[in-house]
């Protein structure tokens, strides 16, 4: 709580931008998305862009230290209250540069909420979600079931060049996707500061 003003202090949002493809969409999508959501004044929004973390392919053993790229990050992940993943779907997955990044982290993802903006053809991402659910899942993530998917996203553009135009769906989704991530974020936050989550081993 704020000592000045007894308010909650905003919730920290990492806006990861999946793709490291050259000539990728995703800056545009998280763009997008990192605007409107911080518009409200109960979210804080860090922009985590993969293609600038330098994480390395090959993940080191338990025990081995860390590359330094990898503690950066683990800082600004472990930091945040909330995760929303814009990813596109290649091959009905999503790209092996977000597989990495969420391979090299454990303790950042648990017991926090994680949403999802995906984008692709006719299917809008569904299929890079539907896997993105069952992994954030096995990482003790809270994953939403709210996620915003762009079919034909290329088809969005309005006339002055702007992304997306102001009658895509995708605006309307919105308020509510955030809404929801909100409240779990709130919730988890709360509950994680009054018992810290921990995982059992079997």
């Amino acid at each position: 709580m704020s000592g000045q003003t007894g308010q909650a202090a905003p919730l920290r949002v990492a806006v990861i931008i999946a793709s490291t493809r050259s000539g990728r969409f995703g800056p545009t999508v998280a763009g997008w998305f990192a605007g409107r959501a911080a518009r409200r004044s109960d979210l804080e929004i860090e922009v985590v862009d993969l293609a600038e973390t330098g994480l390395p392919e090959r993940l080191v053993d338990e025990g081995e230290p860390r590359p330094p790229q990898v503690v950066a990050l683990s800082g600004r992940l472990a930091a945040a209250d909330a995760f929303a993943v814009i990813t596109p779907e290649y091959n009905r997955s999503f790209p092996a540069a977000l597989k990495t990044a969420i391979d090299w982290y454990y303790e950042e993802w648990q017991a926090k909420p994680v949403t999802f903006v995906a984008y692709g053809r006719d299917s809008g991402g569904l299929y890079a979600i539907d896997q993105l659910r069952q992994i954030f899942t096995e990482l003790h993530a809270a994953v939403l079931s709210d996620a915003i998917t762009l079919p034909r996203y290329w088809e969005l553009f309005a006339a002055d060049g702007g992304w997306p135009k102001a009658s895509a769906d995708c605006n309307t989704a919105l308020p509510a996707v955030l809404d929801r991530l909100a409240w779990w974020a709130r919730a988890l936050r709360d509950a994680r500061a009054a018992h810290p989550y921990t995982r059992r081993q079997a």
